[in-house]
């Protein structure tokens, strides 16, 4: 088994070999074990498997288990050639010695072995490096969280509560493919596919600034809503309705324009903002300026939703054919 060096001290290490005692044979339980002297100014060590040299200074120099262990507090037992052994993993015990010569030490990209370093700082209570690796793998969680996270609605109740929830502005897509209304054409499915995929872009666009909620029980095959403040503010149905002779479709429509329109007016409601004085005072809206006189229209026309219906109800003349077709849109 070769020796692994782990410090410049290494080359120049006398051999601390044990004499054999006398009257032990090979394989007797207690061949070659001897006390290790605190006088010893080197140390060879075998921790799993793994061999390091190293120096009482290095192993003393902080308070850790391997302190205790070579300070003179408890005995530490040798083979016969001079070995301590430790009865741990090897494989980051190098890192351990570098952190107690330097007081700092790289520590691994990877995940899992950030977490074996830190179940072996944890071992030999190397404060300093347990903080490290805990810092690092704090870093390396909140890296790898998702860019935006999407809630899917499973009931009218937890949808309330998603909106009673933030204070953002929400977008929320409904899409109902299973509703018994939808006509498997293959230009509804480009279209029901395509606000889906614009659903997506929007949410990784701003998901910083918005809620993005995704519904799949409602009664509408595909419908945008968009709230502010905690109400709905817009509402973009994409359903269009087509009347042939002998049966209606149902398809559905991609209005990317309006639905992009709809999500940028949705930002003003970003910030709660408060009544301007001067534009009260100005459209007669201050105290005693009118402002009690607000009638139940206008609150009304506060809360009211703009809704759009990108609705074609097309029906086909059955006179016959050859003849005009009517449209009414």
């Amino acid at each position: 088994m070769s020796a692994e060096a782990s410090g410049p001290e290494a080359a120049e290490a006398p051999s601390l070999e044990v004499p054999k005692p006398s009257g032990l044979e090979p394989g007797s339980a207690a061949y070659g074990l001897k006390p290790l002297t605190t006088n010893s100014k080197y140390v060879k060590l075998n921790v799993g498997g793994s061999l390091h040299y190293t120096t009482l200074r290095t192993l003393t120099g902080q308070d850790t288990m391997l302190k205790a262990m070579f300070s003179g507090r408890a005995e530490v037992l040798t083979d016969a050639g001079g070995w301590v052994l430790i009865d741990r993993s090897g494989r980051h015990f190098g890192t351990i010695l570098n952190y107690l010569r330097d007081g700092s030490v790289p520590l691994p990209e990877s995940t899992r072995e950030l977490g074996e370093l830190l179940g072996e700082a944890r071992y030999y209570l190397v404060q300093g490096l347990i903080e490290d690796c805990q810092l690092a793998l704090q870093q390396k969680r909140e890296n790898l969280s998702p860019l935006c996270l999407i809630p899917t609605v499973t009931s009218p109740r937890e949808e309330q509560q998603l909106l009673a929830s933030t204070s953002k502005p929400v977008v929320k897509l409904l899409h109902n493919r299973s509703n018994n209304k939808y006509s498997y054409t293959s230009t509804s499915d480009d279209n029901l596919l395509k606000n889906i995929e614009l659903f997506d872009k929007l949410a990784l666009r701003f998901h910083g600034r918005l809620l993005f909620l995704k519904d799949v029980l409602g009664d509408e095959i595909c419908c945008w809503s968009f709230y502010g403040q905690g109400r709905k503010i817009a509402e973009v149905c994409c359903t269009s309705i087509v009347y042939a002779t002998e049966k209606k479709q149902t398809k559905v429509e991609f209005p990317e324009a309006r639905i992009f329109e709809e999500t940028l007016n949705i930002l003003i409601y970003e910030t709660p903002r408060g009544p301007d004085p001067a534009l009260l005072e100005a459209t007669g809206g201050a105290a005693g300026g009118g402002g009690a006189g607000r009638g139940e229209d206008e609150e009304n026309r506060e809360h009211r939703v703009r809704r759009i219906h990108v609705r074609r109800h097309i029906t086909h003349d059955e006179r016959p054919h050859g003849q005009q077709i009517v449209f009414k849109d």
